[in-house]
């Protein structure tokens, strides 16, 4: 798959014993397409079997960072100017390569320096082996649009400890490489000027081996001074209650998470918690990626979904007008539709005969 000035949009190397892909789209700091997902599907697919490749790896063009997300841009036209099915096959074949990820038969490493955002966290995240820097900034910004936090992120968001994960999905907040290791994001802290080294060693050696001995300790995070309020206050089960136990905690801190999420889409926001709550209750990946793809097909055909895209990222006046304005104003049952089997039919990851469908 090439851009429009004929660059590949991910580049696939065989470098010694090392599978590389680098997606490559730089100006958008390598926004994920569907042409995109095909092909590292496809390096995927070759390489599992091939006996020259040893490791995996996946990194980033450009100095901003891994991958920014999905290109949600494109998904907006399809759903604001079709019947949104392009965006469905776009779902489903993004989360079918997060579920071959997570199950992939060799090591993968995937290096999460700069920006790793939504679609990102999907094509790292689920990887055996995940590498931040000192750069990293990892989240999941979907609330801020009008959406729900997806590839596999509220499997992974609802096992992080205690409540840290749902605080993380209702205020789409960056976390540095520490919180992200935490969070259990990530594994392994190496300084981003080591990098080139890493790669180099996966040419030959085992990862395990190559990043131990070139990871370091990262400055401390955050989130774990903090566990113990965000715990009381995102246990609620409504975003009402959540936003009051916050405003009661007393800390600044909490204060501003309460403002931010208050700007949020009410709807976003109360889906996002229910997907949580369900997920920790499934028992696999391929059961949440299920989930998922109902709660994105019903989320996309939403007024709040086109709304927020054209505020973020088309018109760029930051002023969504969410429907409902409060959060109170959301209803149950509107939740609950989200969570229906959508009119193109399921996903099926989990009810899938083998593996070898991802």
């Amino acid at each position: 798959m090439t851009d429009a000035s004929g660059e590949a949009e991910v580049l696939v190397e065989q470098r010694g014993r090392l599978g590389l892909l680098t997606l490559n789209r730089p100006k958008a700091i390598n926004a994920l397409t569907r042409g995109m997902v095909a092909t590292i599907r496809a390096a995927l697919h070759r390489w599992a079997d091939h006996d020259a490749i040893a490791t995996v790896a996946v990194i980033g063009a450009g100095d901003r960072g891994l991958c920014a997300g999905g290109d949600v841009v494109g998904l907006y036209r399809d759903v604001t100017e079709s019947d949104g099915l392009g965006a469905a096959a776009f779902w489903r074949d993004e989360y079918t390569m997060n579920a071959r990820i997570a199950e992939y038969p060799k090591p993968f490493v995937a290096i999460q320096d700069g920006i790793v955002l939504g679609g990102g966290i999907g094509v790292s995240a689920h990887g055996s082996h995940r590498v931040v820097t000192e750069r990293s900034k990892l989240g999941f910004p979907e609330v801020t649009i009008g959406y729900i936090p997806d590839v596999g992120a509220t499997w992974l968001l609802s096992h992080a400890p205690g409540e840290l994960g749902t605080r993380l999905a209702l205020t789409a907040a960056n976390v540095g490489p520490a919180d992200a290791i935490l969070l259990g994001l990530s594994d392994h802290f190496v300084p981003s000027d080591r990098i080139p080294t890493l790669l180099t060693a996966l040419e030959t050696e085992d990862p395990t081996s190559a990043i131990a001995l070139l990871a370091a300790d990262p400055e401390p995070g955050i989130l774990a001074a903090q566990q113990d309020w965000t715990d009381a206050a995102f246990s609620a089960s409504t975003v009402p209650e959540i936003l009051g136990r916050l405003r009661l905690t007393g800390t600044a801190e909490a204060a501003a998470l309460a403002e931010g999420m208050a700007l949020k889409s009410p709807t976003a926001l109360a889906v996002t918690l229910e997907s949580l709550r369900q997920a920790r209750q499934l028992t696999s990946l391929r059961a949440a990626l299920d989930q998922e793809y109902r709660v994105s097909r019903h989320s996309s055909m939403t007024a709040d979904f086109a709304e927020g895209i054209r505020a973020q990222l088309v018109d760029k006046d930051r002023k969504p007008k969410w429907n409902p304005t409060d959060h109170a104003d959301v209803s149950p049952v509107e939740v609950s539709a989200f969570f229906q089997t959508p009119s193109d039919g399921d996903l099926g990851l989990s009810t899938a005969v083998s593996k070898e469908t991802a």
